[in-house]
């Protein structure tokens, strides 16, 4: 997705209005994670106090709001537990509360309950999965929008445990007659992929059928999914290139982008290049002397009619074309790019104009725009000479605009305009901005070297520039004129002689070292200067920089060699000084040149070439572009502005010699007299003991429309009128056994979960048609119906294929049932087996589900996210003891999911051999006595170099004993353990600080252990202690009324007992440490741990 959705798309919705922001986001389903949207923050009117036992008092109140009966209470509850999200605040305690009302009727609460739902579905994954059965029901409303958003909120929630439920939702979403829920199905094809890749051909399936949508609204969300999950199977598009050439134009904004570039990736592989064309009329255009006017005409069209674009080709190109005009930026570029890789060279000249316009856009528009730009002025200058004064600097430009406007005039630069050029360029030399001062004289030093007619007049200039006050205008200057005077040094001696002269005023190092290089090279031009020069730099050679004592030993070696009478003895003395330097390079240059220059006895073959090896003439450096070798990236790409591949980019193939066969576009045109009358006809077979409506959809759809009509926000209007509800078809089907949805049994950590469930009752999808609100644009009413046109002549045909779908699943039962949380055993059989053991539900989460009384408020003690969670590793086997199989294990701090009495742990195996190892497993487990483990499934193998992660949970007792076992693969077994620290036998708690002290008082006497200790000067901050002790066990904080006692609690993992932890910081650097707990082994284990943490700084 990062790739081919354009980098400047995500550039032009940043800088565009608010309202554009929320369209945007809401056609690009953005899921909210740990930042609060704008609309959020537009939602929150309330102020939070600063102080934490406000906000339990305020829950409270939210609880009561939340279960009124009047919509507008629990409207402004949701209001306020969004605003609390976005303030940072922790609501995960109002879940059970916030979970009761997704069932309302009020469309403005069901979309609050989904924001907060989604925050929370990855942090609080056990308490996500009690809004499942909800979101099932929800997908099957008579409103297209709760659908939509119920579907958009499941496939949020990252839980494996929950693919297949997502999955089916998906595949009966793909097939709804709303075309606003397929695009939401088309936008969960790509989640679902990123949580379980081995769902891949199954989403192949349905972005297959999806593809085939003629609805505009669901055309860029489709293939965005097909660019995501499989973009290499271009054999889907065969048969869909013509529609999503058709219906580019009506397609939204984001998704032309889309939709453009995989075309362009299409068009390269499908489609002869039409550039030989042009390079054969180049090579022939020139007339012989000999040949007359009609002889040239009949040559060029002969070349003409050698290549004939492919009519697709030309499709393409010319249904772009109005896209031009677009005012998105992003469109604008990805036709740009289009017209750059396919179109031939003769018409890609139009979208220059479009590209200058986007000139007029925000800068950080601007910045992509003229990135792509100087890609295409190297290679075609004449599509941008006509708009030159266009790329001009301006005094308020940014220094990257100006960089790469400086970029695009020298690489547009000719004979013709280079005058008007250099003059501009001798005022951007006088610019404040310094980076760019110094890029405006290195692109002087290009056009020198481009245009040899300009060459001695840039050199003057910018030996003028030697005089210039600025230090880094004088040595940039120095850097350029080094390398124009390797190209024709025997011509400039005098310019050589006054570069010498500033060495006593210019203390930049590189253009010092640029100085000397040039008078090492050329001493014997400048016979008498140089060993005056070598003089003046011994006296200095001590305070020089790196860079310059290098080349104050290179110049005395070359004056050695040259002029050995003079300079002789000053050579040896800085060979000397070289000799003791400080820098390691310096003394190895130093013993490299005396080895080399100085004749002795030791003195190998090489000191006979020494005068060869220093003054061989050196090859004239290549001033070129830094953009020359961006070309090969597609334009328009995050891989082209970065300059390196991306995680992501997709290459553009090479044209292929021989177009493959175009008869794979083809599709057969079928009469539409023939599909009404067909539709027509088996719409009159209806069975006489049905009624078209049934009474509960005549409900449902009453209480729809008066839950609409209450609600009258813009929220809500952008969306009807995106979706098009009021003009869409909608279809319904009994929901007669939801209510056995809540009805689970409980079972055991081991034992797996089923419950029986009456099938349901077969009945026809009907459709539904509401009239038209005021509020609808004309443009969605045309789409709307044409979706509703499409929806209905192939609904008799998806009645057929879902039959045949059920011949060709033969594991599918004919008695559809209802999937609820507790039936996921029954997708086993079709889902693919992965190496992590997909678990059954545990027995809390199942007593949680039976427990949940949506009248009762929940406890004052609940079970809390970690505060943090630390990445420390420990390591299970070692790759030598495990014969290249090495493994390691951690603490997630998290609930386990096998068993709510088990400690979670994560162990990560890494095959460090250039072998696959087979059959990773546990066996032989040597477990104390109460103590269990649930192991994880059998790897079959790993791959060299691989590395897996698998979850697996042991049931300590609450004790830090010792967990033995053996790790096996195919053919040895090892012995490991591992033992767990006392501070992950803990959850973090919340509570109140009045039922913290209540709790405190009954664990007093045997059940308290306190000790004194001499804290730390850097501790006494809350910020540090809290640091401290939640590094070293799992607790969570409890908010205090005082400032120098810090309380902490947490519950056992197996057998639930309190663990209360306070800090209390008295006069000087003491500190009362105090743990309450009926585990007083786990106290004292504990309180052994966090003296020494508190006391070390």
């Amino acid at each position: 997705m990062e790739e081919d959705f354009s980098f400047l798309s995500h550039i032009s919705a940043v800088s565009s209005t608010v309202k554009s922001v929320l369209g945007l986001s809401e056609s690009l389903q953005v899921t909210m994670k740990s930042e609060p949207t704008v609309e959020e923050k537009g939602i929150v009117d309330t102020v939070i106090e600063p102080f934490e036992y406000t906000v339990v008092i305020r829950n409270e109140d939210l609880k009561q709001m939340l279960e009124s009966n009047k919509d507008s209470a629990k409207l402004d509850a949701m209001k306020r537990i969004v605003g609390m999200i976005a303030k940072g605040k922790n609501a995960s305690e109002l879940f059970p509360a916030v979970v009761k009302n997704v069932a309302s009727k009020n469309i403005e609460i069901k979309k609050l309950v989904y924001v907060y739902l989604v925050r929370y579905a990855e942090e609080q994954q056990d308490l996500a999965l009690l809004s499942i059965s909800t979101f099932q029901r929800a997908l099957k409303d008579p409103n297209q929008l709760i659908r939509a958003s119920a579907l958009r909120v499941l496939s949020s929630i990252r839980v494996p445990i929950i693919v297949p439920i997502m999955m089916l939702a998906i595949k009966e979403a793909s097939a709804d007659l709303s075309p606003y829920v397929r695009k939401n199905a088309a936008h969960a094809i790509q989640k679902l992929y990123s949580l379980d890749p081995e769902q891949k051909e199954m989403l192949i399936e349905v972005i297959e059928k999806l593809l085939k949508d003629k609805s505009t609204l669901v055309a860029g969300s489709v293939v965005m999914a097909f660019e995501e999950v499989c973009p290499d199977r271009i054999d889907l598009i065969h048969r869909n290139y013509r529609k999503l050439c058709n219906l580019l134009v009506d397609v939204e904004e984001w998704g032309q982008v889309v939709i453009i570039h995989m075309l362009t990736r299409y068009a390269r592989t499908q489609f002869v290049s039409p550039w030989k064309e042009d390079d054969n009329l180049e090579e022939n255009s020139e007339k012989n002397f000999y040949e007359s006017d009609d002889e040239q005409k009949e040559k060029i069209d002969k070349i003409k009619k050698s290549y004939a674009m492919d009519p697709d080709h030309r499709l393409l190109i010319r249904n772009t074309k109005p896209l031009l005009q677009s005012r998105n930026g992003a469109v604008v570029m990805a036709v740009a790019q289009l017209y750059w890789h396919l179109s031939p060279k003769s018409e890609a000249g139009i979208i220059s104009k479009s590209l200058v316009r986007l000139l007029r856009s925000n800068r950080e528009v601007q910045y992509i725009v003229l990135q792509n730009i100087a890609t295409m002025s190297i290679q075609r200058k004449g599509m941008f000479e006509p708009y030159l004064k266009s790329f001009y600097v301006r005094s308020t430009d940014p220094t990257m605009i100006k960089t790469l406007k400086l970029e695009i005039l020298t690489n547009l630069a000719n004979e013709a305009n280079i005058s008007t050029l250099l003059r501009e360029f001798q005022t951007y030399v006088k610019s404040q901005d310094k980076q760019f001062a110094a890029a405006t004289i290195q692109a002087i030093g290009r056009c020198a070297t481009n245009i040899s007619e300009v060459t001695d007049t840039c050199l003057n200039g910018l030996v003028c520039l030697l005089s210039n006050r600025d230090e880094i205008v004088v040595a940039e200057s120095v850097v350029v004129i080094k390398k124009l005077l390797q190209m024709q040094p025997a011509q400039h001696g005098e310019i050589i002689k006054h570069m010498a002269k500033l060495l006593d005023s210019i203390t930049v190092p590189v253009a010092r070292a640029s100085i000397l290089w040039l008078i090492g090279e050329n001493c014997e031009r400048v016979p008498k200067i140089a060993p005056d020069v070598l003089r003046k730099m011994a006296k200095s050679f001590t305070g020089e920089d790196d860079l310059v004592k290098l080349q104050i030993l290179n110049l005395g070696a070359k004056l050695y060699l040259t002029n050995s009478k003079q300079t002789k003895l000053l050579t040896q003395y800085i060979l000397n000084l070289g000799k003791y330097d400080q820098n390691y390079d310096i003394r190895d240059r130093t013993r490299f040149i005396r080895q080399l220059i100085v004749p002795n006895e030791k003195s190998g073959a090489l000191s006979k070439y020494a005068k060869k090896i220093f003054l061989a003439q050196k090859p004239a450096p290549l001033l070129e572009s830094p953009f020359k070798d961006r070309d090969h990236f597609q334009l328009g790409t995050l891989s082209h502005t970065l300059n390196i591949k991306a995680s992501g980019y997709l290459e553009l193939s090479n044209w292929p010699e021989v177009a493959p066969d175009p008869s794979v576009r083809n599709v057969e045109v079928i009469e539409s007299a023939k599909e009404w009358t067909s539709v027509s006809g088996k719409a009159k077979k209806v069975k006489p003991d049905e009624k078209f409506y049934s009474e509960s959809e005549e409900d449902a759809s009453d209480d729809s429309s008066d839950s609409e009509s209450e609600t009258g926000s813009e929220s809500d209007d952008e969306e009807n009128e995106e979706a098009g509800s009021d003009e869409s078809s909608e279809y319904s089907s009994d929901e007669s056994d939801s209510e056995s949805d809540n009805k689970n049994q409980l079972a055991k950590c081991k034992s797996k979960t089923t419950e029986e469930s009456d099938p349901d009752e077969k009945t026809n999808s009907k459709l539904q048609s509401s009239d038209a609100s005021d509020s609808e644009s004309s443009s969605i009413e045309e789409s709307s119906s044409d979706s509703e046109s499409d929806t209905e002549s192939d609904y008799e045909s998806k009645k057929i294929s879902q039959k045949e779908e059920k011949k060709t699943w033969p594991e599918r039962k004919p008695n559809k049932k209802d999937v609820s949380l507790l039936d996921l055993d029954d997708f086993n059989q079709v889902s693919t087996p992965v190496a992590v053991l997909t678990p059954a539900i545990s027995p809390g989460l199942i007593a949680d589900l039976e427990g949940l009384n949506l009248s009762a408020s929940s406890s004052v003690i609940n079970v809390s996210t970690p505060i943090f969670v630390p990445m420390k590793t420990h390591e299970l086997l070692h790759r030598m003891s495990g014969k290249g199989l090495a493994a390691s294990y951690h603490f997630p701090r998290q609930p386990c999911i096998f068993c709510d009495k088990m400690v979670s742990v994560q162990v990560t195996l890494n095959n460090t051999t250039d072998q696959k190892i087979e059959n990773i497993h546990l066996s032989d487990q040597k477990l104390p006595s109460g103590m269990r483990m649930h192991m994880f499934s059998p790897i079959e193998s790993l791959e060299p170099g691989g590395s897996i992660t698998v979850a697996m949970g042991i049931d300590f007792c609450d004790s830090t004993q010792t967990a033995c076992f053996q790790l096996c693969t195919k053919d040895d077994c090892f012995n490991v353990n591992i033992q767990p620290p006392v501070g992950e036998l803990l959850l973090p708690v919340a509570m109140s600080e009045k039922d913290f002290r209540r709790e405190q008082g009954l664990l007093t006497g045997m059940n308290e252990t306190s000790a004194t200790i001499i804290a730390s000067p850097q501790n006494p901050t809350p910020p540090m202690i809290l640091e401290k002790i939640v590094n070293v066990a799992n607790l969570g904080i409890v908010p205090s009324g005082q400032d120098n006692i810090h309380r902490f609690a947490a519950k056992t993992v197996h057998s639930g007992s309190l663990m209360l932890v306070t800090v209390e910081l008295k006069e000087g650097s003491t500190a009362q440490l105090i743990i309450n707990t009926e585990k007083t082994v786990i106290g004292s284990i504990l309180l052994r741990e966090l003296k020494p943490v508190l006391s070390q700084g």
